[in-house]
C-alpha cells in the first residue's frame, strides 16, 4: 500500500457504532462557515472511499472530514494508512458489526481503536465519556490530545440544561468559561452527542461559538435518520428506517416517547450483522421496549420476534405484541390499527427495507394540506 497522504491541515476522520454520518455532516457545517472543505460523501465510508476522497483533496480545502467505517478488525487501519488523521472522534461503542467480532464488545473496540493507534499520535482525539465502552479503548502510541463529551458525566464538553423543542433538541454547554446556547433541528437525545462531538472539534480549531450555532442549526440531514412527518389526522411518522443496532433501536424508542403524541406504536425490524449477540441483542431492545409505554409492538422479520418474546417475558402485555414475516401483512395492519392521534415509529437494519412501508404510510395517510416534514421550523409538540 501507497505512504499515508499525510496533510499540514486539519483531517477529522470519524468512526463509532452509532453517529458517524450525522456527527460528520455535523462537523462539515460548522467549518464550512469559515472555510472550504472536502467531506466525505453521504454515508459512504469503506476504504475505497477514502481512497477516492485523497484523489479528490485539493489545495484549497482547508479541512478534511472522513467517516471512516469498518465490517472487520484492520479496516479502520487501512482508512489510516490511506489518509492519516490528525483528528479523530469515536461518537460510541455499541453493538453494530458486532457480529463480525464473535459478540465481544472488547474484540469491536479494539477495531474502533484503531482509528486512534494509526492517527498522527500528537493529534487530538474526542472520545464520548458517558459511553460505558469508551474504557476499552486503546490508545497504544497516541500521545496527543484527548476531549471528551457527555451529559451525565463529568466531561470537557457536557451538555446541560438537555430538552426536547420545536423542531429539534436545546442544550447549552460551556465554552471557554462561558455557557452557550445550542440547538439542533434533528429529535433525539442521542443527537446531542453528535453535537458535543463536532463543538469538541471545532473549538479545538478555534471557531466561535456562533459559527457553530450557524453550522449546527443547518448541517445536512442525513436520509431517513429520525426523520419525522405529520399526515393525515394527526398521524406522526417517525421515519428511522436506514439502518439499526440494540443502542440505536432503543434510542428511537426513547424518542418515541419523548415526541410521541397519542398512542405509541413501534415498528421493529430484524437487526443484522450482530452475529452470536444476535440473541441477547434483540432481547436487550425487547426489555426496553417492556420499559416504555409503547401502546403496541409490531416486529418485523425472523430475529425480530425475538424482541416480541423478551419484551412480554419482561412484563409486556403479549396482546400487544404483533409479529409479521410478510411486509404486505404487516403494512395491512398497520394501515388497519392506525387511528388518529397516533405517533408510530419504523426501525430496522437496512436490509429488511422497512423504508417501503415507512414510504406506503406517508402515501396513504398524507393529505395534500397535511404531508409535512416536521424538521426544522414544524414538529410534534412536546411536554417538559
Amino acid at each position: 500500500m501507497a505512504n499515508p497522504l499525510r496533510l499540514n491541515r486539519p483531517v477529522i476522520a470519524i468512526t463509532g457504532s452509532a453517529g458517524k454520518s450525522t456527527t460528520k455532516e455535523m462537523v462539515a457545517s460548522i467549518l464550512s462557515t469559515r472555510w472550504r472543505i472536502l467531506k466525505s460523501v453521504d454515508n459512504l465510508n469503506f476504504i475505497n472511499h477514502t481512497q477516492q476522497s485523497r484523489q479528490k483533496v485539493r489545495p484549497e480545502h482547508r479541512a478534511l472530514v472522513l467517516e471512516y467505517g469498518m465490517s472487520g478488525a484492520g479496516h479502520i487501519k487501512r482508512h489510516c494508512q490511506v489518509i492519516e488523521p490528525n483528528y479523530a472522534i469515536i461518537t460510541n461503542i455499541g453493538s453494530a458489526h458486532i457480529g463480525a467480532f464473535g459478540g465481544d464488545v472488547r474484540k469491536l473496540a479494539r477495531a474502533k481503536s484503531e482509528l486512534i493507534r494509526w492517527m498522527k499520535p500528537t493529534g487530538t482525539v474526542v472520545l464520548n465519556n458517558d459511553n460505558a465502552n469508551t474504557r476499552l479503548i486503546e490508545t497504544g502510541r497516541f500521545r496527543g490530545k484527548r476531549l471528551t463529551v457527555g451529559i451525565e458525566n463529568k466531561a470537557d464538553y457536557r451538555a446541560e440544561n438537555v430538552h426536547y423543542s420545536s423542531g429539534g433538541m436545546t442544550f447549552d454547554v460551556k465554552l471557554r468559561g462561558k455557557l452557550q446556547h445550542f440547538r439542533i433541528p434533528i429529535m433525539g437525545r442521542h443527537h446531542v452527542y453528535n453535537a458535543l462531538c463536532a463543538i469538541a472539534v471545532t473549538d479545538a480549531l478555534g471557531f466561535s461559538a456562533q459559527q457553530m450555532r450557524i453550522g449546527l442549526q443547518r448541517f445536512r440531514r442525513m436520509y431517513r435518520r429520525t426523520s419525522i412527518y405529520r399526515l393525515k389526522n394527526n398521524i406522526f411518522l417517525i421515519d428511522d428506517s436506514f439502518s439499526s443496532n440494540p443502542d440505536a433501536a432503543k434510542a428511537a424508542l426513547d424518542t418515541l416517547m419523548q415526541v410521541g403524541k397519542g398512542e405509541k406504536y413501534a415498528v421493529l425490524g430484524s437487526m443484522q450483522a450482530l452475529g452470536k449477540y444476535s440473541v441477547a441483542g434483540h432481547s436487550a431492545v425487547g426489555r426496553h421496549v417492556a420499559k416504555r409505554n409503547i401502546s403496541r409492538l409490531y416486529t418485523f422479520g425472523a430475529l425480530a420476534k425475538t424482541i416480541g418474546t423478551a419484551a412480554v417475558k419482561a412484563g409486556y402485555p403479549k396482546v400487544r405484541v404483533l409479529h409479521f414475516v410478510d411486509k404486505a401483512a404487516l403494512n395491512r395492519r398497520l394501515l388497519n390499527d392506525l387511528q388518529s392521534n397516533t405517533t408510530v415509529l419504523v426501525k430496522a437494519s437496512h436490509g429488511l427495507h422497512l423504508m417501503d412501508t415507512a414510504d406506503l404510510l406517508r402515501h396513504r395517510l398524507s393529505a395534500t394540506n397535511s404531508k409535512q416534514r416536521l424538521n426544522g421550523k414544524q414538529s410534534v409538540k412536546k411536554k417538559r
